[in-house]
């Protein structure tokens, strides 16, 4: 029996590798449209592969899979983040921990990763072929087994030959990107980092925590990403211009007064930029004092009530406009796909075309930053490979 994986990237070859795990006689080829596999891989992390997460603390799925969090926790009872890390430790790949509880390899190397994946699938004897792009179903009819692991596309024509097939398609647009504010005083604070800032689409419940950074361009670092893949398909519709709430502190109102009002009674004869309230950085505070129409100069002791109040707004909702993506093409996931309603949800098998499965960003899936799209890669990826494993058992 024959089975074609259309895609080399992470869904695509743990896919082909499990099945042949699972059926040593089947013969399995990988079809690429580019001349490398598993590019994505390579840069992923920058260039470290956080290949998963150990997913402690994170109560509700949804919370890390915007798009796709019920399919997520119904295949992770079968192939979740622990027989991940299982697997890519059984096959050479020794893995650690880190904040977040991002997962990486010890190796620090994404290549590691890489190679175990490629050299795996040449040692079962999977098939690679590249330069070969498949635009119709057509031209997979000699084979038992259709697998699509094209991963996300950023237009809907690139899902147009599976349109064509019947099945649904949820438009695609960006996911998990930086956001360009026009701001001068703003970019003035390049490579300015906070922790536990939050960052808000006034107007929505789109809000999302992390760390916060300050780029040359706007804003980046996890609080963004993850607002980015929350809001992606609300961003795409107002053509990423919107205004955004900056919360530096991740503190309420009252508890960033009460930080505020406790330093001046310390510090009372102490100059406003001198002293920086709940460990922001220095060069931010003094930015912050600007915004509020605070004098740098003056002593802590001289500062009213209506004064404080405006630098606690300042600190805790801290309005920019957003004018657009970050300039240039940062994006590594796409929000959209096949629709999940188009797929068999304990097997991911097309409800249309019979044998043709569907593993990876392909679909309608996708999460936030820390291993959170991996995971959903070896999971879609594992569950098709057991799926056609099982299929073949019923003939």
């Amino acid at each position: 029996m024959r089975t074609v994986v259309t895609g080399g990237g992470a869904a695509g070859f743990f896919l082909a590798v499990n099945l042949k795990e699972m059926l040593p006689g089947m013969d399995v080829t990988i079809v690429e449209r580019s001349s490398r596999v598993l590019s994505k891989v390579a840069l992923s992390g920058g260039g470290r592969c956080n290949c998963t997460n150990t997913f402690e603390g994170v109560k509700d799925l949804q919370s890390v899979y915007p798009r796709g969090h019920r399919l997520m926790k119904r295949l992770f009872s079968t192939f979740g983040p622990r027989e991940a890390c299982e697997w890519f430790e059984a096959h050479g790949v020794a893995l650690t921990v880190e904040d977040g509880g991002r997962i990486f390899p010890v190796s620090q190397d994404a290549q590691t990763v890489v190679l175990c994946l490629h050299d795996t699938a040449r040692r079962l004897g999977v098939t690679i072929v590249t330069d070969a792009e498949v635009k119709d179903l057509d031209e997979l009819a000699d084979y038992d087994f259709k697998c699509v692991t094209t991963g996300g596309q950023p237009r809907r024509e690139g899902l147009q030959w599976l349109e064509r097939a019947g099945h649904a398609i949820e438009e695609p647009v960006p996911s998990l990107f930086t956001l360009s504010v026009p701001d001068e005083a703003l970019h003035a604070l390049m490579g300015t980092a906070v922790s536990n800032a939050v960052v808000q689409l006034p107007g929505t419940r789109l809000r999302a925590g992390g760390d916060l950074l300050v780029t040359h361009w706007g804003l980046s670092g996890p609080a963004v990403l993850r607002l980015s893949s929350y809001a992606a398909r609300h961003l795409a519709e107002c053509g990423y211009h919107t205004p955004l709430a900056v919360n530096w502190t991740g503190r309420n109102d009252a508890e960033a007064l009460a930080a505020l009002l406790d330093l001046a009674r310390q510090h009372q004869q102490k100059r406003l930029a001198s002293l920086s309230p709940l460990s922001l950085p220095q060069r931010l505070w003094t930015c912050l004092l600007q915004r509020a129409g605070a004098d740098t100069e003056q002593r802590w002791a001289d500062v009213g009530k209506k004064q404080m109040n405006r630098l606690v707004n300042t600190l805790c909702n801290d309005t920019y406009t957003v004018s657009g993506r970050a300039p240039f093409k940062d994006e590594f996931v796409t929000c959209g796909g096949v629709s999940l309603t188009s797929v068999n949800p304990n097997t991911l098998e097309s409800r249309v075309v019979p044998s043709l499965y569907f593993a990876g960003e392909v679909l309608d899936v996708d999460g936030v930053t820390g291993g959170f799209n991996f995971q959903a890669a070896w999971t879609t990826a594992y569950t098709v490979a057991a799926a056609i494993n099982a299929k073949t058992k019923e003939t």
